[in-house]
């Protein structure tokens, strides 16, 4: 299986790179940096035209859309928040997934069972609202109806997607008190990519295989 995932420089996008290519499967990594991944930074549509050119005619199999930021962790009600950090965030955590899909979009329809997984998190369910880290939690419910809605409209062209809560892992936006460790959580993640179908299509699922309340 060929797979392309976003933010595989750090945190549970590397755990999923090591796991998934421990698995077998020929992994394509991208980061911002670039370096020992191809670059693709997932505000630039400029970045993501490079690499629809450099992929171009390879299939895609998997898409896993992982790169996100978590920038309001510390911000308070009263002063805090400012429009550059909320313009920023939902350029990577939803206008990047977005682009991201579109321009490999190609790629994923030359795939016999393509599958695209994007990481939001419980912090998008209307259900867990408790509070504080706005931005953040705005933006993983937007990317989480964005999944959905992509679901329906991609299924008539049979590519499956799937939502991820990808658990409290210990990483650079869990922080190091965290309940798993990313290679923890990028092993339950393996297996819900595994069983991703049209059947199952616009599921919002945690790392462990449980249906996440919306």
């Amino acid at each position: 299986m060929r797979v392309v995932i976003t933010g595989a420089n750090r945190g549970i996008g590397q755990a999923l790179d090591e796991k998934l290519s421990n698995l077998g499967h020929h992994v394509i990594g991208t980061a911002r940096q670039g370096g020992e991944f191809e670059h693709l930074d997932v505000s630039k549509p400029s970045s993501h035209a490079a690499l629809a050119r450099k992929l171009d005619t390879q299939p895609i199999d998997l898409l896993v859309c992982n790169a996100g930021v978590y920038s309001d962790k510390h911000q308070n009600l009263a002063d805090g928040y400012p429009h550059e950090m909320w313009r920023d965030t939902f350029e990577v955590n939803v206008t990047g997934v977005f682009l991201t899909i579109q321009n490999l979009l190609p790629n994923l329809q030359m795939s016999t069972s393509p599958k695209i997984a994007i990481i939001s998190s419980q912090m998008a369910s209307d259900k867990l609202a408790s509070g504080k880290s706005y931005i953040y939690r705005a933006s993983k419910a937007a990317v989480l109806n964005l999944g959905r809605n992509l679901a329906a409209d991609l299924h008539g062209i049979g590519i499956a997607v799937g939502i991820y809560h990808p658990g409290w892992a210990r990483s650079e936006i869990g922080g190091s008190n965290a309940d798993i460790s990313a290679a923890e959580a990028a092993a339950g993640l393996a297996d819900r990519f595994e069983s991703l179908s049209l059947e199952k299509t616009g599921c919002f699922e945690t790392w462990d295989g449980r249906q996440h309340p919306f």
